[in-house]
Formats: C-alpha cells, sequence, structure tokens
C-alpha cells in the first residue's frame, strides 16, 4: 500500500489519524511560497526514503510507517497550525524545515512531550540536551557552519586572515541572524573586519546591498540565505563581478537552484554541507527499485541526487535510524514520542552503520547524548562546477572551533534555562 503523501488541507489531517500506520513521521512541508524550490526537494527526498523503508522492508521493526504531510509555505503561523494538527496522531518526531517555526515549537514540544529535530536549523544552543531534552540539532548547526566557513578562509589564505575583510550578507530573520555572534567572536580571534549585509524578506531585491558590497571590496562574502534571495544574490555577485570562488554560501544556499539561473557565471561558488553530495551511492539502487520505478516518487521525481533532496533523504534515514533505536532500548516496536526521544538521545551514527545503509561517507560520524544533542560540528565544503552541473565535495569534513562554539552554547543555553525556570538536568 502507498504511503501518504499527499500535501493534506488541515482539517484533512485532523481528520485522518494513524490509520496506515503504526509509527507517524509528520512532514512539515513548503511546497508553496517563495521558499518553495528549496522546500520541494527536502519533502521529496523525506518521503521516498519512508516509503522505500516501507516498500523494501515493511516499514521499522515490522511497524509500518505514515507520513502525513501539511503545507507551511514556509510560513510559522501556518506552522504552528501543522504541529498542532498532527501531534495528536502519534507523531514521533518534527523536522520543521524552518527557524522560525522552530523558535515557536520549542515550548510546545517539550510541553508535549514530543521531540523535534532541527539538523543545521534552528536554536543553535538546542545542542544543550541538558537544557532541552526534546530538541536535537545533530549533526551540525548554525555556529558550527559559520566556524568552518572561517576554517576554509584561514586554509586559503595559508592561516592567517589578519585585516581581511569579510561579509556576512544575511536573511533578515532569526534564522540569517544566528551566525552573527559566532562571526564577532571569530573576528576577535582571527583579527578579520567584519561587516553585516542584511537582506529583507524574500530577497528579490539586493542592488543597495550588492553596490554597498563592491564600495566595501571585501575579500570573502558569507552568505545565510534562502529561497530566491540565494539565486539574486548570486547574480549580483556576478553582476558586480565578484570572484565565485571567495563567495561561499551556508548549507541553505547551496542548492542546484541557487546557482543554475546564473549560468557559467556561477562556476566556482561554494557552500558548506553536512552531508554528501550526488546519487552514487547503493541507496539510490533501492531507491529505484522500490520506489521510482514502481510510480511511487514524491512529487514530479524530477530532484533525486539534488543537494536538497538528498538532505531530507539524510533527515528521514537519521530519525528512522532513532527509531530503531528506541526501539531495541525499550523491546517494543510501536514506539512512543518519549521513546522516539530516546532513541535520538543514544543515537550513534558510524560510518559502518552508514556504509549498511547503502550511505557510505554520507555524514560526519557522531554520537548523541544527553549533554550533546548536536553531534561534533563537523561540515564540509562543497564547489559548483558549472560545466558538470554538479556539485563537488572539495574538502574532507572539518570541525567547528569548538573553543569559540561551546561557550556560546553553554552561555545561550543556559540563559535560557533561567529565563524558563529550568533547571538543567542529564539524571
Amino acid at each position: 500500500m502507498k504511503m501518504k503523501l499527499a500535501t493534506l488541507a488541515l482539517g484533512a489531517v485532523m481528520a485522518a489519524g494513524p490509520a496506515l500506520a503504526d509509527l507517524v513521521f509528520p512532514s512539515m512541508s513548503y511546497r508553496t511560497g517563495p521558499y518553495a524550490a528549496g522546500g520541494i526537494p527536502f519533502a521529496d527526498g523525506y518521503a521516498d526514503y519512508f516509503t522505500l523503508l516501507n516498500e523494501r522492508d515493511g516499514g521499522i521493526g515490522g511497524e509500518k510507517i505514515d507520513m502525513p504531510e501539511c503545507e507551511t509555505a514556509y510560513n510559522t503561523e501556518k506552522g504552528v497550525e501543522c504541529y498542532e494538527a498532527t501531534k495528536d496522531l502519534g507523531s514521533l518526531v518534527y523536522q520543521p524545515l524552518s527557524t522560525g517555526i522552530t523558535y515557536q515549537l520549542i515550548p510546545k514540544v517539550t510541553a508535549d512531550g514530543i521531540p523535534m529535530l532541527t539538523s543545521g536549523l534552528g536554536r543553535t544552543s538546542a545542542k544543550n540536551g541538558a537544557v532541552f531534552p526534546w530538541l536535537f540539532n545533530f549533526p551540525a548547526n548554525y555556529w558550527d557552519g559559520a566556524s568552518v566557513a572561517i576554517k576554509h578562509i584561514l586554509d586559503e589564505e595559508g592561516g592567517d586572515v589578519n585585516d581581511k575583510k569579510i561579509t556576512l550578507v544575511y536573511h533578515n530573520s532569526a534564522y540569517g541572524k544566528e551566525p552573527i555572534r559566532t562571526l564577532e567572536e571569530l573576528s576577535k580571534k582571527h583579527g578579520f573586519d567584519l561587516s553585516l549585509v542584511p537582506v529583507d524578506h524574500p530577497g528579490q531585491e539586493q542592488k543597495s546591498q550588492w553596490l554597498q558590497i563592491r564600495r566595501d571590496r571585501p575579500d570573502y562574502v558569507i552568505m545565510y540565505g534562502w529561497g530566491v534571495m540565494n539565486q539574486v544574490a548570486i547574480q549580483e555577485a556576478v553582476n558586480i563581478r565578484f570572484p565565485m570562488d571567495k563567495f561561499i554560501g551556508i548549507w541553505w544556499s547551496g542548492s542546484e537552484n541557487d546557482v543554475r539561473p546564473a549560468g557559467a557565471a556561477a562556476d566556482g561558488y561554494k557552500a558548506l554541507t553536512f552531508h554528501n553530495l550526488g546519487d552514487d551511492y547503493p541507496l539510490y539502487d533501492d531507491l529505484k527499485t522500490f520506489v521510482y520505478d514502481k510510480g511511487l516518487a514524491a512529487g514530479a521525481g524530477d530532484q533525486h541526487g539534488t543537494a536538497l533532496y538528498n538532505r531530507g533523504l539524510y533527515g528521514a534515514m537519521l530519525v528512522a535510524e532513532a527509531a530503531k533505536t528506541a526501539q531495541e532500548i525499550h523491546g517494543v516496536s510501536a514506539i512512543t514520542p518519549a521513546m522516539m526521544r530516546d532513541g535520538m538521545e543514544a543515537l550513534e551514527m558510524t560510518e559502518e552503520k552508514m556504509a549498511a545503509l547503502g550511505l557510505p561517507a554520507f555524514g560526519p560520524e557522531f554520537q548523541v547524548t544527553c549533554e550533546n544533542h548536536g553531534g561534533n560540528g563537523f561540515a564540509a565544503i562543497g564547489q559548483w562546477d558549472a560545466a558538470a552541473s554538479e556539485w563537488k565535495m572539495i574538502t574532507d569534513y572539518i570541525q567547528s572551533d569548538q573553543e569559540i562554539v561551546q561557550p556560546l552554547i553553554e552561555a545561550d543555553s543556559m540563559a535560557y534555562a533561567e529565563e524558563n525556570g529550568i533547571t538543567p538536568s542529564c539524571d
């Protein structure tokens, strides 16, 4: 039986219950609106992985998977409505794919006892599981991304960026502002001059920002963008002849949709990633056999192998492995959200496990603990090859500067605990 994949209206979600399955993984998708180009491939990859598990394995641990999909349009209010409409379906974990939605859901999932995974997004200090027991953000966070970008620049500059100019172009939202504090601390440590250039939602007009960048003549530009903002920024950088190999996006600014509109001129643009790229993995053979060839692919079926489709696969794989871990811990197959949380906190991703899943060398190794819900801060750099029309990994996984990142996480999480009357605990 085909898994429920259609985007459902809120009323339909509320009426539907988990009739097809016992393990419910809701998809908070956005296939419409100015950020649909990023939301669609992720949602397709997320759905296709669960379809594969149902078709090939009969689900997880003998339990079929249900994936009710609810359209948020990357709108925070709609995202909260989707959560409220699906939380009583037995939902095991949420991945909102939006920092704005994440911030609104933090108190809700905590009160309701439902885990939330925000890989590479959301509130960075959620890494501290003693304060945020229901939140997880493995394998890397926004502050890790900022630090790895600077480490790559250091490598490019022979270890010395003193007096270099680095500009952050960022989506003027909670998401885009996340790396500012980290970059400020890194600028103190390494001596570079940091400039901040905000871009208002949705980012279709950036002439003034890039005229400012042309005047300032930075040595490097780092971008925290999303959706149409990315492709506009890359085209504006081309217009002012900013060198693409000095332009580094966060992982949400590193999709095919971001670079292809600029054509050959985007060649050399770089972006961070916390998972590998392309479709040369055994898992894709199984996807073809059990999903694509059966006509069960989500969406239009045209996103396979893209950066954000792979991110959707990766997100689904991580929670599926956490569900398996929860089943093993509790000795039951029909797990509850509380059991799912235990599985996420005991999750260990090794190269051996990823290879067995058909995804060798796909992501960094990490082990989750109560104190560490976020992994070890490893990310890599991909570079766009316009001639081949594909992303290529140009570095190994690089660990962020934990001497900078960890104290910031500790300070921010403890301030949150004090403000909200939380007693941090790992008992």
